[in-house]
């Protein structure tokens, strides 16, 4: 976090696009780049985000415009990259390993999972297998060409929400199927949610808990506004 360093935080029209300012002058990213946005919503929330900080900016507090900085300084290396990051979830996505005991959550495990499962393999070729346990599981190189070609198909507001919500979720499945339309961020989130939220109601929960699973729900909310207002 840095002290702020600006009274007022506007967007202008530019070429091509709409210009989020600090004092008149463009924002940056971390790269230096200007936050120049194609969109005039996405620009307007942005600098909301910026308009919203206190005394000090605090990035965890500006979701809409670190995701936009990660677009504005993406390039040709890092969408390879991200494109890679987010394919490396496929190999342990979250929705492949199943409960063997007990009962209860194995049901619930196949209720929320499996037609995400099978969406994936209907959409995109991607029939990934399932497995019971935490003992690995070689998907098929098949199933992975296919998501990796899903990813690299999606322009660079997809990529960066699906490389957002795969992370949050620990599943790329989720994560296309939110950022496509198949579920809403409710849906993902419960989704990636099943065995805790299974554990919560057996055993309670702490504060820590709480926090983490809030967290989750942010990010998965925040990466799905993004891809919207990015493609309005």
């Amino acid at each position: 976090m840095v002290k702020r360093f600006y009274t007022s935080a506007a967007v202008e029209p530019a070429a091509e696009g709409f210009t989020v300012v600090l004092d008149g002058r463009p924002a940056r990213t971390p790269g230096g780049a200007a936050v120049k946005l194609s969109k005039q919503a996405l620009a307007q929330a942005v600098a909301g985000e910026w308009a919203a900080q206190t005394d000090t900016v605090d990035p965890r507090t500006m979701p809409l415009a670190g995701l936009s900085n990660a677009i504005l300084d993406l390039g040709d290396s890092g969408r390879r990259a991200m494109v890679d990051d987010a394919l490396a979830y496929a190999g342990a996505d979250l929705l492949c390993y199943r409960a063997a005991e007990p009962p209860d959550l194995v049901a619930r495990q196949a209720r929320n999972w499996q037609p995400l499962l099978d969406w994936a393999a209907e959409t995109h070729g991607a029939g990934l297998l399932v497995t019971q346990g935490i003992v690995p599981v070689t998907q098929p190189a098949a199933a992975l060409s296919a998501l990796k070609r899903a990813i690299k198909a999606l322009d660079d507001p997809g990529l960066v929400a699906v490389s957002a919500i795969a992370g949050a979720t620990g599943s790329l499945v989720i994560a296309l199927a939110l950022v496509s339309g198949r579920i809403d961020a409710g849906e993902a989130w419960a989704a990636a949610e099943v065995d805790e939220t299974f554990q919560r109601e057996r055993w309670g929960e702490d504060a820590e808990d709480r926090s983490r699973r809030e967290r989750i729900k942010s990010d998965i909310e925040a990466a799905h506004r993004f891809a919207a207002l990015a493609r309005d």
